[in-house]
């Protein structure tokens, strides 16, 4: 009776053993996320990672919320150098040189549980700002488009038909003059279009001229065209927009209030992200509909958003376990999931064979819109030193937009303050 149990007892010493030995190789990852647009983005991602983490016990992964994605990369990075880096973040797909500069990352496609097979079930346009040097550093995630968003119930007012929005630069002009509104004053009650020019001016910037037919940057990103004659001529179309054509407020136009405008019929129609599409679906009190942006020579939207960085500095054990996390992530289903619950496109094409997307797109085809667009997208602007080529752009198109330079004299002050951070990378 004392050897039996005296061996029941050590055999339930053994189980509690194994179960610490569990525990203790239990993983934990922290991942620095961003929040950039309006929506419940965290709480959908909280939910998504405590599923996860039901399903994977030995992996624990803690969300840390970092602003939008400029304070999510300053306070990533301001972490590596204090010695506390996370192991994985969603980061601008754009940062990629910033982050290969610092040293900060580690090729996806050389962990171990990225195959080949996965990595090239993305979208190619997604693909885009995430190689470089034939490696594969980044996966997408929170990906995008910009899209053009317009009130149906605004165009049948203006005598114009609701399933045809513009699809030329000069058709914009034109619709959008007949959709302004004004009071028995003359004040201006309802624009016909807006572009947001604070926040990602560079980003609505590179759309014009890709429309224009002219790329902002090459592939080694050390070299832009900021004051090529067509990224001019597409900043110029901008500026007539409001000062010429008289169909846009003059000044800046913020992006953190522009969705909120369009909601509530002070515009017509926006250029915006599609991240905000369930934000607009949830909150329009009106008919809308949504488009690929319209074109001058060709059609065309940067892609933009974030893409998922494992970091050099985390243990082999954790690179695993952040490529298993972001498999997971990344899954047709989850990523049907996110796209239906944020607007942002999924960026797999298998997400939209699953039933819930099939469905979803039936009731709501604007939620295919930014994906079709795909065909012509292209890679967002990235360089090398992103953050402040990016200042300067920005700073470039307040300048036009505001009126104290003209679009040749901001985009010749931006070709040589850039030309100048990108000489030592040539």
């Amino acid at each position: 009776m004392k050897f039996k149990t005296k061996a029941l007892l050590t055999a339930g010493l053994m189980t509690v053993a194994s179960l610490s030995a569990t525990v203790a190789q239990a993983v934990n990852l922290t991942m620095y996320y961003p929040v950039a647009v309006g929506g419940p983005v965290t709480k959908v991602i909280d939910d998504m990672v405590q599923k996860f983490q039901q399903e994977n016990p030995d992996i624990k992964v803690e969300a840390v919320y970092a602003g939008n994605y400029t304070d999510t990369m300053t306070k990533a990075m301001t972490a590596m150098k204090g010695g506390q880096p996370p192991q994985l973040s969603v980061l601008f797909s754009t940062d990629l040189f910033t982050l290969m500069d610092e040293k900060a990352i580690v090729p996806i496609d050389e962990i171990p549980g990225a195959d080949k097979d996965w990595l090239n079930s993305f979208y190619p346009a997604f693909m885009e700002n995430g190689r470089v040097e034939g490696k594969t550093w980044s996966v997408p995630f929170q990906r995008s488009t910009i899209v053009l968003y317009y009130n149906k119930d605004a165009f049948k007012e203006a005598g114009l038909d609701p399933e045809k929005p513009p699809a030329t630069w000069a058709e914009m002009v034109e619709m959008s003059k007949k959709l302004v509104k004004k009071d028995a004053s003359g004040n201006v009650t309802r624009w016909g279009v807006e572009i947001p020019s604070t926040g990602y001016g560079y980003w609505m910037l590179q759309a014009l001229a890709i429309q224009n037919g002219q790329k902002l940057m090459n592939e080694a990103g050390n070299q832009v065209s900021f004051n090529a004659p067509k990224t001019v001529e597409a900043l110029q179309y901008w500026v007539d927009l409001a000062a010429k054509e008289g169909v846009m407020p003059k000044g800046a136009v913020e992006w953190g209030t522009l969705r909120t405008d369009f909601l509530e019929g002070k515009t017509a129609m926006m250029w915006h992200t599609t991240g905000n599409l369930t934000a607009v679906k949830e909150g329009a009190r009106f008919d809308f509909g949504v488009a690929m942006l319209p074109a001058m020579e060709r059609r065309g939207s940067p892609t933009g958003g974030g893409n998922f960085y494992v970091f050099k500095s985390a243990s082999p054990e954790q690179q695993q376990a952040a490529v298993k996390f972001i498999r997971w992530m990344t899954a047709p289903e989850r990523a049907a999931e996110w796209s239906i619950k944020t607007g942002y496109v999924a960026v797999t094409p298998a997400a939209y064979e699953t039933d819930v997307m099939k469905n979803y797109v039936k009731d709501f085809p604007q939620a295919v819109v930014a994906r079709d667009q795909l065909e012509h997208a292209v890679a967002e602007l990235s360089v090398h030193d992103n953050g402040r080529i990016y200042k300067i752009v920005n700073d470039a198109v307040q300048a036009a937009v505001t009126g104290t330079q003209t679009p040749q004299e901001a985009l010749d002050n931006a070709q040589k303050q850039s030309e100048r951070v990108l000489s030592r990378y040539k």
